[in-house]
C-alpha cells in the first residue's frame, strides 16, 4: 500500500497540537478529543505513522485541522506575516539601498560553500545527538574535521545508529564523487530559475508556477508537500502555506533563501522581500522570519565589507523582535558568546527545544546556525563544523552557515581543498538543466540575475 507521506490528516494532526501551542493557540481540547479516539502521536522523525489510520480518524483529524486552525493566537500582534506589519514590528528595518553585484569568485565560494555544509550533514540527518558525536569519535573525527566515514566504526555501534539511509551511499568520505543530490540545492537552483524567467519582481504565484512546471512531488517534504498538495486542490498563496499545514514554521523556507541575498549584495532589505515573497507560498511567521534572516544575513556577507557578526545583526533588523525566532537567536548568539566550549552551547539550545520543538521546526534550526557563525567567528570550517555537529537538521544547517561562511572568505580558493576538491565541480540535480553543472557556471549564472536591471 502506498503511505504518501506529509500529506494525511491523521499524520498532520499531532504536529499541528504541538505547532498549537507553540504558536499562542490553546489545543488542549482539541488533544483531548483526539486522544479519546485513539488517535496517534506524531510520528518522531518520518512522514507517516506506521499504520494507516481507520476512516472514523481520518475523517476527525480533518475536522480537528479544521477547528485548530480557527483557534485565536495570543502571539498574533508580536508575529505577523503580512511584510507591511512585518516591517512596522522593525524600528531597525534597513534602508533599501540598492547594493552591488557581488564578484562571481565570491558567489562559487558561496555555492561551494552550500556544498560543502550540506555534503557533511547528509548521512548524520535524523539522528540523534549523542549518535553524531559517537559516531565521529570512534573515527577519531571529534570535534569534526572532515566528512564522516564508516571506516573504523564497531559494527554494534552502526546497528543502532545507522547512517541516514538515503544519504550515506553518496556521502561517506569513501562514497563522495562530486555534490549528490540534495533538497538543499535543489532550492536554490528552483529560485535561480525563479530569477531567470520572472526576474527579481517575481511573485509568490510566479514561484508557484516555476515549482509545477520543474518540482516533481516526490521531490518535496513537510510544508513544501503541503503546499504543493494545495495548489493542486486549486488553493492560491498565501491560502497555500496556511490550510492544513503544521510545518508552516519549520525550516523549508529558511533554505530556499541564500540565493536572495546573493543577488543583493548590501541590500538586505531587498533580499529580505524577496525571500518574503518567496517564502510565503509555503510558510508563515516564523517559518517566514528564518528565511527573511538568513537572506538579510547573506545578503550582508555578499559585499565583503563586515564580519560575521554585523551580518547576524543586520539579520536581525528584518525579524519582528518580540517573535520567538528573534529572542531565540539573540540567546544563541549570547550563549555563543559566553563559552568558549561548543558542545556547552549545544547542550543548552537541545535543552531548551528538544523536548518541545521538531528537530526540523526553524528556530531552534536558526539559533544553532547563529550559535555556529558567532562561536567560530565566522571562520569557514569552523563554521559548517559547529553547524552540523549541534545536531536537528545537520544537512540544511550546514549549508546555510557554509553559505554565509565562504561569502566571508571570499573565493574558492580561500576553502580548504579537503572540503571542496570531493564536489569535483560537478552538482547532481532533477533540477531544470542543471544537473552536472560545475560551482562556477552557477556562480556565473547567479551573477547574471545579480546584474540584471
Amino acid at each position: 500500500m502506498l503511505r504518501l507521506t506529509w500529506v494525511q490528516p491523521e499524520d498532520l494532526i499531532g504536529h499541528e497540537l504541538r505547532q498549537a501551542a507553540q504558536d499562542g493557540r490553546e489545543p488542549s481540547a482539541v488533544a483531548a478529543r483526539w486522544r479519546a479516539a485513539g488517535g496517534p502521536e506524531a510520528p518522531l522523525t518520518a512522514g507517516a505513522s506506521p499504520r494507516p489510520a481507520s476512516p472514523y480518524l481520518r475523517l476527525l483529524a480533518t475536522d480537528l485541522l479544521d477547528e485548530l486552525a480557527d483557534l485565536p493566537s495570543a502571539l498574533a500582534d508580536d508575529e505577523p506575516t503580512d511584510l507591511a506589519r512585518i516591517t512596522s514590528l522593525c524600528p531597525d528595518w534597513p534602508v533599501a539601498t540598492g547594493g552591488r553585484a557581488a564578484r562571481p569568485a565570491r558567489l562559487e565560494a558561496a555555492w561551494l560553500g552550500r556544498a560543502v555544509g550540506c555534503l557533511l550533514g547528509k548521512p548524520v540527518e535524523k539522528l540523534p545527538l549523542t549518535a553524531i558525536r559517537d559516531l565521529a569519535r570512534a573515527t577519531g573525527n571529534w570535534p569534526l574535521t572532515g566528512y564522516f566515514t564508516a571506516r573504523g566504526v564497531p559494527g554494534e555501534l552502526l546497528a543502532r545508529h545507522p547512517w541516514n539511509r538515503r544519504s550515506a551511499a553518496t556521502s561517506l568520505a569513501e562514497n563522495i564523487d562530486g555534490m549528490p543530490e540534495d533538497d538543499d540545492l535543489n532550492y536554490p537552483l528552483l529560485n535561480l530559475l525563479v530569477l531567470q524567467r520572472h526576474g527579481r519582481a517575481f511573485t509568490t504565484t510566479d514561484v508557484a508556477r516555476v515549482w509545477l512546471d520543474e518540482l516533481p512531488a516526490g521531490r518535496t517534504f513537510t510544508a513544501e508537500r503541503v503546499a504543493y498538495r494545495n495548489l493542486l486542490s486549486g488553493l492560491e498563496p498565501p491560502l497555500t502555506a496556511r490550510r492544513h499545514n503544521p510545518f508552516r514554521e519549520w525550516i523549508g523556507a529558511l533554505i530556499r533563501a541564500d540565493v536572495h541575498g546573493w543577488t543583493n549584495p548590501g541590500d538586505p532589505a531587498a533580499a529580505a522581500g524577496q525571500a518574503h515573497r518567496d517564502a510565503t507560498l509555503t510558510h508563515t511567521t516564523n517559518g517566514v522570519y528564518a528565511a527573511m534572516f538568513t537572506a538579510a544575513v547573506v545578503a550582508t556577507a555578499a559585499t565583503g565589507d563586515h564580519d560575521v557578526h554585523a551580518c547576524l545583526r543586520t539579520g536581525l533588523t528584518v525579524v519582528p523582535p518580540r517573535s520567538r525566532l528573534a529572542r531565540a537567536v539573540r540567546r544563541a548568539v549570547r550563549l555563543a558568546r559566553d563559552h568558549t566550549d561548543f558542545d556547552t552551547v549545544v547542550d543548552l539550545l537541545h535543552d531548551t527545544y528538544a523536548a518541545t520543538h521538531h528537530w526540523v521546526h526553524a528556530v531552534p534550526n536558526t539559533a544553532l546556525i547563529a550559535a555556529a557563525l558567532t562561536h567560530a567567528d565566522g571562520d569557514f570550517s569552523g563554521s559548517v563544523r559547529r553547524a552540523v555537529s549541534g545536531g536537528w537538521d545537520t544537512d540544511s544547517n550546514g549549508a546555510t552557515a557554509g553559505s554565509v561562511a565562504a561569502l566571508l572568505a571570499g573565493s574558492p580558493r580561500a576553502l580548504p581543498e579537503r572540503w571542496t576538491a570531493p564536489l569535483k565541480n560537478r552538482l547532481a540535480t532533477s533540477v531544470g538543466d542543471f544537473h552536472g553543472a560545475g560551482f562556477d557556471t552557477l556562480a556565473r549564472l547567479t551573477h547574471l540575475e545579480a546584474t540584471r536591471p
